[in-house]
């Protein structure tokens, strides 16, 4: 990991086990917002959701979905490196 503090979540998947993710990055795309989290070279991309204030994590199963989001996001990653 790199010097620089990242921000870190716990995640909890279908199976009921619990896993540390540091916060990669945040985004809005297509009038959502993703996070872009990674754990030990596992990257997920995920929907941020608000409700009642609290937010939560919901990942992507439709994987056009994620992939146009992630072929954006590195477009935008790329242009903002020029």
């Amino acid at each position: 990991m790199s010097s620089r503090e990242r921000d870190l979540i716990t995640i909890e998947d279908e199976k009921g086990i619990e896993k540390q993710y540091a916060v990669e990055a945040l985004f809005d795309m297509r009038n959502q917002t993703y996070a872009l989290l990674q754990s030990n070279g596992e990257a997920l991309l995920m929907r941020v959701e608000n409700e009642k204030g609290e937010q939560y994590f919901i990942g992507l199963t439709d994987s056009e979905e994620r992939d146009s989001i992630l072929d954006a996001y590195q477009i935008a990653v790329e242009a903002t490196a020029c």
